[in-house]
């Protein structure tokens, strides 16, 4: 699958990536809206929801937009996430990535929004509005 193959899909709304206590529960908040992403390690609970969702009280970096690649993703596939990231670290875009069991998804700050989507559409990708 090459590059010019893949949409990304521009999901509308700004994110949120906080950091919870390993020990914590999951909180309600951060299992609603059109995406989210929980993860638990030894040393923390990361949640990605709406910012909108995120309680003040939490431990957050907000504003992040997302891209979601449109697609069906096989395990065998190698060098997708790797060919985004260097399209997006060659316009000095940094990035925060998920995966999923199908496909892949790459978060960049509102204000890198536009770079970032001029840079994929730049080294091939289509990118359109969710």
């Amino acid at each position: 699958m090459s590059a010019n193959q893949l949409t990304l899909l521009a999901l509308h709304g700004r994110y949120g990536i906080c950091r919870l206590a390993s020990d914590e529960p999951v909180p309600t908040w951060g299992l609603q809206g059109e995406f989210f992403s929980v993860t638990r390690t030894a040393e923390e609970l990361s949640i990605v929801c709406a910012e909108t969702q995120i309680p003040t009280t939490v431990l957050c970096q907000s504003g992040w937009r997302l891209f979601k690649i449109d697609a069906i993703m096989d395990f065998s596939l190698v060098g997708i996430v790797a060919r985004i990231s260097a399209a997006l670290a060659g316009a000095n875009v940094g990035i925060f990535v998920l995966s999923t069991y199908n496909t892949d998804c790459i978060l960049v700050r509102q204000p890198d929004f536009a770079v970032a989507a001029a840079a994929l559409q730049a080294a091939g990708y289509t990118v359109l509005d969710a």
